[in-house]
């Protein structure tokens, strides 16, 4: 990580000319003086502050009468008492962790208003100091240039605009001269040429990109030290502009421009000791003219692309205190030259591509303070010569492949301030002694290594640290009790550190600086009354119980995500929580119960709030719509009601799920107006319904849309494919939002998506994801074409709906990775587009009406034979062959009803009328009608004698079926329930036979959703032919609807599943020597029984009740089955004694 906090020192040569005028201000602001000031300038004075807004009041001083040389920010001259300096900045600013109010003050301290001409009247005044104030976008006052005696002018970061005033350049005497901070521009610096007198020039942020005279006008002044240029859009030199040598420039800063090369003329100034082109576009190697700079002694590279190997010459350049060469693409190793650099005592290499070891000289550099390499790809361990930088303060190997245990050299390093060898591969066991001469450290930072550390109970640190961060170190399983002597700590990272323990009371009123604690995932229990932390807490993935902790006010991150704490949100939320700095807030995966309280509208800051996976109720309160949400997470609770009109003031939102509750209404059509830049919206598994509204294909970000599993009605829309984000790679985000503005922690936006038929969460590839699922509603008509120009799309999901017409040709152009168009009413072929989807991964058709021979892919044919099964199509995966005939037509028109169930009607259709044609019919008249049950015995005896002499041939199995004069006792066959568990061929039948029943009870599930689905059409059509609202209409079709899938989930319950058990038995009596009416008796009961059982487990226990209650059900009948089939016999021989000799006659000689 670059090393940004670290500041350019300045050359010494220069430190004289800066130390003037502050010494030279102390000294006369201290003098004393007996003498008044003058009248005419006080008059000057007042007229110049009543233009002034002041809201502080800070110039109360300054009144009428009154001596001004008194008065705040004037200093008079020792001896003739005019207004020599007018020094008006303000005090400097509140730190990070300010209040509202303190902030507040401080804007008010700031000055403002109209900056009046009586100044003129100062003609001593030799110091002018308006820094830092907020002068609301005014220009510079052209009369700043008539005031000839200023020597010192300094209006930077005061919030002028607008052209410099050329005039500026009158005055001659100005030695120093600050308009940085300012959104200023000026087309050509000549004005600068009159500055003759200029040590010091700052024009940094002043736009001067068609300032092309920069570099001839600046170097001609004959007394320049520094000149501060940075963020000023300035580019490449032309090589052919004739550039005069300065002599006098000492100091060079062109950082934050646009310079893609290091201009040549830079080397012909001689005397520059410091140079910073830091944060520019420089290209290629490192210029070998930097070899010529001996006398150098700051060079800033840093956030470059320069992309060479360290140069050999830059080692040779031993005068260098500050190198940095950070965030650039520099290459190959660390050169044991670099032990040359005698004089350096800032030495940054970090986030380059830096290999090989850090060499052995590195201990040479006795003057070393900063050291930092971290992310890069060294390796090996860490010298022991590091031991030997006695001056060490700073030490960064972090993220790296460095390994070893603990560097024992680490313990000599009596000066170091920070260490941080986090995310490298140390390993072994840390002991305490080796911190023992650690005594100034205040940083350590080593996470992510496999480190242990358990020092004796009374071990007492000989340091007093404001960080430790030892995420990922072995710490536990007890809370590290050393923890408890460390009363300045600000930020602490003990997370994954198998710690199973309590936390101890004394931790959190620790240190009053806590800033950030990050405990998560350990195995910490208990609870939690009062976190005294002011900017971040994690506590993820521990066992905490109990109710919300209470928090400051300051505090800014709460993340507390997968515990157990309970209760309610209303005591944290509305009391606890503060407005000014509150703006990520984790509480998902808890057990939360009771509504969200509306009390939200204070928390003006708040950016994102997860409470997902709760036992949440209630309405989504309106005072949510006036946050500054960014991201709102309420996935899986169990809220209710309609999205209110509020949350369309969250224009900033770009992430919303409320999956996975009972939302219900329209999905409203101002989501496009007012959350423009939404890039996931998950509304799946709720009540939702009407229609897609067409806003929102105006959502140019939407990259994750996800309307599944809710009541969806009418036509996909054509406009769809105006979701840019799927269609462009320039419109997609991957949001990241910043964890604390004092930490580098990232927390990336995070969704749940369902892609590829798996739920899984994305987080930090958010941004590379794109899908649309609108699977499991009632949408209707045919599937847009327009849908293939979103070519960005990855997962296209339209399964469960009741589309028709033909798959569209053009989504064989799109890049999909997942496609699902199962269970609706396709027809038609699969287009041959389909062959160009190459990075195809999951792909279902199934059950549909398409027909047709599949085209050939190397995708294609790699899917099991269920992404197609329900159709009509041929051909390779498939074991069905194509005919070289034409595919038959379009078997969706044959027959089809005005509701087109043509699929789901077929198939009940085939297994109604074989329970009823053979178990009922058949069996019925046997009984009641006497004509029926001769017919009925002749028929059955001739049908048995044919299949027992068919059967007998082929297996000496089974039994004489009929003709015998005496009962015959039920014969149960040799295969039990036990024998499910032989591990042979037994328990392979068994897992065929419960994989049919299973694939037979999805068969059914499709069934009851597509009756749902179109008995809500019918009643939508209806409805709305009566005149109704639509929302009425939406309530009407919803009730028939559940009215059709409970009549549709009655009727299947008695179909599918038992046949198989009910044919299974029959043939496996007959096979181990039943006879064939034993059979049949016994199927008849596994029928009976599984039909039962199974109705009455998945009342109780869903879809394994089914299997269970269907299993056993069907055992217990079968055994009953044969009971009554040894009674039937009985009945049996008793008919045909009735029936009489004659009827036996027709018995025997009957024809089959």
């Amino acid at each position: 990580m670059a090393i940004a906090t670290m500041t350019t020192p300045l050359p010494l040569s220069l430190f004289p000319f800066l130390l003037f005028i502050p010494a030279l201000c102390f000294t006369i602001c201290h003098a004393n003086s007996n003498l008044l000031c003058i009248e005419s300038e006080r008059e000057a004075l007042l007229k110049f502050k009543n233009h002034l807004i002041d809201r502080s009041n800070r110039l109360s001083s300054w009144i009428e009468g009154k001596d001004c040389c008194e008065w705040t920010g004037i200093v008079c001259h020792n001896s003739t008492g005019h207004v020599n300096q007018l020094h008006l900045a303000p005090l400097s600013e509140p730190d990070e962790f300010a209040t509202n109010a303190e902030w507040e003050a401080y804007y008010n301290s700031l000055l403002g208003g109209k900056i009046n001409p009586s100044l003129l009247e100062l003609k001593h005044l030799s110091s002018l100091d308006l820094s830092n104030n907020n002068f609301s976008s005014i220009h510079i006052p052209k009369f700043f240039g008539l005031l000839e005696s200023l020597t010192y002018l300094n209006l930077s970061y005061a919030q002028f605009q607008g052209a410099i005033p050329h005039n500026l350049g009158n005055l001659s005497k100005l030695q120093y001269l600050d308009l940085g901070g300012n959104d200023l521009k000026s087309k050509s610096l000549q004005w600068v040429s009159g500055l003759s007198s200029s040590q010091y020039l700052d024009l940094s942020s002043a736009n001067l990109s068609k300032a092309n005279d920069w570099v001839q006008v600046t170097f001609k002044l004959p007394s320049l030290l520094e000149l501060q240029l940075s963020f000023c859009g300035l580019e490449d030199v032309p090589s052919s502009i004739n550039v005069n040598s300065s002599k006098s420039l000492v100091v060079l800063d062109l950082s934050w421009n646009r310079l893609t090369s290091v201009p040549k003329w830079i080397f012909s100034l001689h005397g520059l000791l410091s140079i910073d082109l830091s944060y520019n576009s420089l290209e290629g190697p490192i210029p070998d003219y930097f070899g010529n700079t001996s006398f150098l002694e700051v060079l800033d590279l840093n956030w470059n692309f320069l992309n060479s190997s360290i140069p050999n010459f830059l080692y040779s350049l031993n005068r260098l205190r500050f190198l940095s060469l950070s965030s650039n693409q520099l290459q190959g190793t660390i050169s044991s030259a670099i032990g040359n650099l005698s004089s350096v005592t800032h030495l940054d290499l970090s986030e380059n591509q830096l290999n090989g070891q850090i060499p052995l000289s590195i201990g040479k550099l006795s003057s070393l303070k900063l050291f930092g390499v971290s992310k890069n790809q060294l390796n090996g361990q860490i010298p022991l010569s590091i031991g030997q930088l006695s001056s060490l303060k700073y030490f960064d190997v972090s993220e790296n492949q460095l390994n070893g245990t603990f560097p024992l050299c680490f313990g000599q390093l009596e000066s170091l301030e920070t260490l941080d060898f986090g995310y490298n591969l140390f390993e072994g066991i840390v002991l305490e002694i080796y911190f023992s001469n650690l005594t100034r450290l205040t940083t350590l930072k080593a996470s992510q290594n496999m480190l242990r550390f358990e020092p004796n109970s009374s071990w007492i640190p000989p340091f007093q640290c404001q960080t430790i961060e030892l995420g990922r170190w072995q710490l536990g399983p007890k809370f590290p009790h050393w923890l408890k002597f460390q009363k300045n700590l600000s930020e602490l990272d003990i997370s994954g550190a198998g710690i199973s323990d309590f936390v101890p009371i004394w931790f959190f009123n620790l240190s009053p600086q806590f800033k950030y604690v990050n405990l998560s995932y350990n195995q910490l229990a208990g609870g939690i009354s009062y976190l005294n932390v002011k900017d971040s807490v994690d506590l993820t993935s521990n066992r905490f119980t109990g109710p919300l902790p209470r928090v400051i006010p300051t505090l800014q991150f709460l993340i507390l995500s997968n515990n157990s704490f309970s209760g309610s949100l209303f005591e944290l939320v509305c009391h606890s929580l503060s407005r000014e700095r509150m703006e990520v807030l984790f509480i998902d995966k808890n057990l939360l119960t009771g509504e969200i309280p509306d009390c939200w509208n204070h928390l003006e800051s708040l950016k994102i709030l997860n409470l997902g996976n709760n036992s949440l109720t209630g309405k989504i309160p309106p005072s949510l719509g006036r946050t500054g949400l960014h991201w709102l997470n309420l996935r899986n609770n169990s809220m209710f009601g309609g999205l209110p009109s509020t949350l369309q003031n969250l224009t900033n939102l770009c992430i919303l799920d409320l999956s996975e509750n009972h939302f219900s209404g329209n999905i409203p059509a101002w989501i496009d107006d007012k959350l423009s830049s939404l890039t996931v919206l998950s509304l799946r598994s709720n009540n939702f319904d009407g229609h897609i509204p067409h806003e929102i294909c105006d959502l140019q970000y939407l990259q994750n849309l996800d309307l599944s599993h809710n009541n969806i009605l009418g036509a996909i829309p054509n406009c769809l494919s105006n979701l840019s984000a799927m269609a462009y790679r320039r419109y997609q985000k991957n949001y990241q939002f910043q964890w604390a503005s004092t930490r580098t922690t990232l927390i990336s936006f995070s969704a749940l998506l369902i892609l590829k038929g798996r739920e899984d969460d994305y987080s930090a590839t958010l941004g590379l994801v794109t899908s649309m699922d609108l699977s499991a509603n009632s949408l209707t008509g045919e599937i847009p074409k327009e849908l293939g120009s979103l070519v960005e799309l990855r997962s296209l999901n339209l399964s469960g709906n009741l589309l028709t017409g033909n798959i569209p040709d053009e989504i064989g152009n799109m890049e999909l990775e997942s496609l699902d168009l199962s269970m609706n009413q396709l027809n038609g072929e699969i287009p041959s587009s389909f062959s160009n989807l190459n990075f195809l991964n999951h792909f279902n058709v199934s059950y549909n009406n398409l027909t047709g021979q599949i085209p050939t892919s190397t995708q294609l044919q790699s899917f099991e034979n269920f992404s197609y099964m329900g159709n009509h199509l041929c051909g390779p995966p498939l074991t069905k062959h194509c005919s070289t005939k034409r595919s038959p037509p379009d078997v969706a028109n044959n027959g089809s009803s005005s509701e087109g169930s043509n699929v789901n009607w077929l198939y009940v259709s085939i297994v109604l009328g074989f329970v009823m044609g053979f178990w009922g019919v058949v069996v019925a008249p046997l009984f009641f009608i006497r004509s029926w049950r001769h017919a009925y015995y002749l028929k059955l005896d001739h049908v048995s004698r044919k299949l027992y002499v068919s059967w007998a041939t082929m297996a000496d199995k089974c039994r004489k079926l009929a003709g015998e004069e005496k009962v015959v006792l039920s014969q149960t066959g040799q295969f039990s329930l036990w024998d499910c568990f032989d591990m042979g061929v037994g328990s392979i039948a068994c897992a065929v036979k419960e994989g049919v029943k299973l694939y037979v009870y999805n068969i059914r599930a499709a069934h009851v959703e597509k009756s749902k689905n179109l008995a809500m059409q019918k009643a939508l059509e209806d409805a709305m032919s009566q005149g109704l609202s639509s929302k009425d209409a939406a309530k009407q079709a919803t009730k028939a609807g559940k009215k059709a899938a409970k009549l549709a989930t009655q009727k299947a319950e008695r179909v599918t599943g038992p046949i198989i058990s009910s044919g299974w038995d029959f043939f496996e009596v007959v096979y181990y020597g039943g006879t064939m009416s034993e059979g049949f008796f016994r199927g008849k009961g596994t029928l009976l029984g599984a039909y039962g059982g199974g109705f009455f487990g998945e009342q109780v226990l869903g879809k394994f009740g089914y299997l269970v209650g269907s299993h056993l059900g069907g055992y217990m009948g079968g055994r009953i089955g044969l009971m009554v089939h040894d009674v039937a016999n009985g009945i049996h021989y008793v008919l045909r004694i009735i029936e009489g000799k004659e009827f036996d006659k027709k018995l025997t000689d009957s024809e089959f």
